[in-house]
């Protein structure tokens, strides 16, 4: 009688698990339905419109075409080659499951199938790196008539931004900023901006999100870009670079107006006296070691 009983439990205990399966379906199924509602409700338009770039922030120069076909480039190429792995490994595990205990046929190689896994991978090299090597030569060229000039300091823990144009008769203004309050650079929109990348301490790195570019600010080296702002509005502009102890708050706005609101503004600096190349700190254009760069205050 103990067998019998012992075997009535089981019974019940499977029929019930039986009969719950199709309710916990059901219960996973309208999880997964309101998360998923919620989780695309809860998006804003700005947020839907960035996942519609793949990530990219909003576009605000010349040079982001360049960039963005690279990047949605590089996405097509990744999806290709994820879904062919994806589709090789299911149709092996599929075709070549196991069907009797009996050893398959052992093969020492297969020379058509090595030569496409060797090959395979260098000719997706060579792809991506032609497209990287003619993009990135999109994105670096300049002109060499740039309409304006900015000499960008990047110190820690601030930016210092030097205007290299007349206004009211004097060479230049300046502007710089503080841990309390950030810097901000004015640029006139659809305008060439030349840019000069210097430090006097360490490596810094300027970069504004919504221009696609970044560019290394190093001790004792100039870099240079040139970029055409083609949207107005204030953008976020920041170091990504590890500089130090504050380098979480070398943050800077960039505000693209029009040519008249960006000759104001120069004037205003002009007025408070912010004339000649400013150092920002009192080390700006000095390298300890190697003097003082020319320029420099």
């Amino acid at each position: 009688m103990g067998s019998n009983g012992t075997s009535g439990v089981e019974e019940r205990m499977a029929d019930t698990a039986r009969a719950t399966r199709p309710a916990k379906r059901r219960l996973l199924a309208a999880a997964a339905t309101v998360f998923g509602t919620v989780l695309l409700t809860g998006c804003s338009s700005e947020t839907t419109e960035q996942w519609k770039r793949l990530g990219l922030p909003e576009a605000a120069s010349d040079r982001t075409e360049a960039v963005r076909s690279l990047w949605i480039g590089a996405w097509i190429a990744a999806l290709i080659i994820g879904v062919a792995v994806w589709a090789l490994i299911l149709y092996v595990v599929v075709r070549y499951r196991k069907r009797n205990d009996e050893a398959p046929k052992q093969v020492r190689y297969n020379l058509p199938l090595e030569v496409l896994y060797t090959l395979a991978p260098f000719a997706i090299i060579g792809v991506l790196f032609f497209y990287t090597v003619e993009h990135g030569n999109q994105i670096t060229k300049m002109s060499g008539t740039p309409q304006h000039t900015v000499n960008v300091v990047g110190q820690q823990w601030q930016w210092t931004f030097n205007y290299k144009e007349q206004v009211n008769g004097q060479e230049g203004v300046w502007e710089t900023g503080t841990l309390d309050k950030p810097a901000e650079l004015w640029l006139p929109v659809n305008e060439s901006v030349h840019f000069d990348l210097t430090s006097p301490d360490v490596i810094h790195s300027f970069w504004i999100p919504s221009f696609y570019f970044k560019l290394d600010v190093i001790p004792g080296r100039t870099n240079k870009f040139e970029v055409t702002p083609t949207k107005t509005g204030t953008f976020a502009g920041k170091c990504a670079e590890l500089c130090g102890l504050y380098h979480s708050r070398m943050i800077f706005s960039v505000k693209v107006v029009t040519r008249a609101e960006y000759d104001q503004h120069l004037k205003e600096l002009a007025d408070r006296g912010q004339t000649g190349a400013a150092v920002g700190g009192k080390d700006a254009t000095t390298i300890p070691g190697h003097g003082e760069q020319e320029g420099g205050k």
